[in-house]
């Protein structure tokens, strides 16, 4: 017969064994393949039709046929991605609902003074998808052949140089500030509300230069309208792989990309956030994704969950010095 005293450490093992193993089955479910288990919610911070978005459907679109659930885009755009990406930040983090994370999110850290989530400490970035170039355009008039003649008049004729873009605090604006600062020049910046009113303004002569996404200029550019002078990111565009670099045309040192990226809550098992990594990167490699994505001027390029995180990190630091150097006082 078995004495009390023996019985009972034993019975509490037992219970802490089982304890532990109810605790390590989620995971082990997860590890396991058995997620997910009903559709995916990715949330993009931008209305539908632009080239965030269309990147988001597309990839999302792969994913399903890898992950065998729907992963079904949402919009909800806002000053900052601040609604998507609030709406994510407070989410159960079981891989079931995503977040299109933009370097919207990392500006934003520097342009609000306070959000309503920590972006490092409640996101958890899964993979990039791509960069988007912005480009250094001219009229298709323009007495401006090439970038070097660009900063050549902008160093002879302090603050007579015109670049427009898009709203104070976009990318293409904060652009603008660190090109000025990377250049050493004295430009005047003028801000319009969208980059259909740029474009009319570069076309008329109301601006001498503008510094706008690729993608939606590519038709421009091959109509003649405009011309592009140079791409700002550190490598040739899909879209117009012909045009240098701003590197190669006459300015080292200043290499700027919009990018994306996908984001889960914070607290995501590892497992769930390595499955949806190798989706990502089944989707980028796809054929149908790069066929319907390049031509738009998307530079595709996955990354591990450890490189997208440094990525947002490094790219709040760069935003806020061009934000507190342009003296742009936070909303």
């Amino acid at each position: 017969m078995t004495h009390p005293s023996t019985a009972r450490p034993s019975l509490r093992r037992a219970l802490l064994a089982a304890l532990a193993l109810s605790a390590a089955l989620p995971w082990a479910a997860f590890a396991q393949g058995r997620y997910p288990e009903r559709p995916i919610t990715l949330i993009v911070p931008f209305a539908p039709g632009g080239i965030a978005d269309v990147t988001a459907r597309a990839v999302a679109e792969s994913m399903a046929k890898t992950l065998g659930q729907p992963v079904v885009v949402d919009n909800r755009p806002s000053a900052g991605s601040i609604v998507a990406s609030q709406a994510v930040a407070g989410a159960k983090p079981d891989g079931h609902t995503l977040l299109l994370m933009t370097n919207s999110n990392a500006v934003s850290v520097g342009l609000f003074k306070k959000l309503p989530y920590d972006t490092v400490k409640d996101l958890v970035p899964v993979s990039t998808l791509g960069y988007f170039d912005l480009g250094v355009f001219v009229s298709g008039g323009s007495r401006f052949a090439s970038l070097r003649d660009v900063l050549q008049y902008a160093k002879e004729h302090p603050g007579r140089l015109n670049v427009g873009t898009i709203a104070v605090g976009s990318t293409q604006h904060l652009a603008g500030r660190l090109f000025q600062s990377v250049a050493g020049i004295d430009m005047l910046a003028v801000p319009y509300k969208g980059s259909p009113a740029v474009l009319v303004a570069l076309r008329s002569g109301e601006i001498d230069v503008a510094l706008e996404i690729v993608g939606p200029m590519v038709p421009q550019v091959t109509s003649g309208a405009v011309r592009l002078l140079a791409v700002t990111g550190d490598r040739p565009n899909p879209a117009l792989p012909s045009a240098p670099t701003v590197h190669q045309a006459g300015l080292p040192g200043y290499n700027v990309a919009s990018w994306n990226a996908i984001a889960a809550p914070a607290g995501t098992p590892a497992p769930v956030v390595e499955r949806l990594n190798q989706a990502v990167r089944e989707a980028l490699a796809s054929p149908s994704v790069r066929s319907r994505l390049e031509p738009l001027g998307v530079r595709l390029q996955p990354s591990t969950p450890a490189e997208a995180q440094a990525l947002v990190v490094n790219e709040i630091k760069r935003w806020g010095d061009v934000i507190r150097a342009a003296k742009i006082e936070p909303q």
